[in-house]
Order: structure tokens, then C-alpha cells, then sequence
């Protein structure tokens, strides 16, 4: 356990933000879960809606640091890749 006042300040702080931080990846995942199974059931509309709001929630993640600006848009690439082979 951490004796310095800003040691201890520093666990309060890092905790909070990895709560933080896993909430918006949990909300990132389930919305490429989403897009994913829009696309299993060969619904060409869902899909598109699904990934419109997948695009929007991985955007938000990497604006607020929690993912790589980079790995946000490979991963929305890649979503895009598989509705547009849907066709």
C-alpha cells in the first residue's frame, strides 16, 4: 500500500479511469457484435444502421483516448469491408 498522500492519489485516479476506460470498450465491442450478427443474418439494412452506429461509438472511444486513432479505424475498416461484401 502506497504511504505518499499523492501515491494514494494516483490509485483513486487510475482505478476511476480504467472503469472508465472499460466501459467504453465494452460499449465498442458490443456494438461490433451487433453489426456482426446484422451481417450473419444477411440483413443488408440492419447492417448498415448497425455499422453507422458502431462507426459513431469506436469514433467517441478513440476522441477520448481509449483506443489508438489507428486501431479505431482498422477496426471501422474492417466492419465497412464486411457489410460492403455483403452485397
Amino acid at each position: 500500500m502506497a504511504n505518499i498522500k499523492s501515491a494514494k492519489k494516483r490509485i483513486l485516479v487510475n482505478r476511476t479511469k480504467a472503469e472508465r476506460n472499460k466501459m467504453i470498450k465494452s460499449a465498442v465491442k458490443t456494438s461490433i457484435k451487433k453489426v456482426r450478427a446484422a451481417i450473419d443474418a444477411q440483413d443488408q439494412e440492419a447492417a448498415k444502421a448497425a455499422l453507422l452506429a458502431a462507426t459513431s461509438t469506436i469514433d467517441k472511444a478513440a476522441s477520448k483516448g481509449v483506443y489508438h486513432k489507428n486501431t479505431a479505424s482498422r477496426k471501422v475498416s474492417r466492419l465497412a469491408k464486411a457489410v460492403n461484401e455483403m452485397a
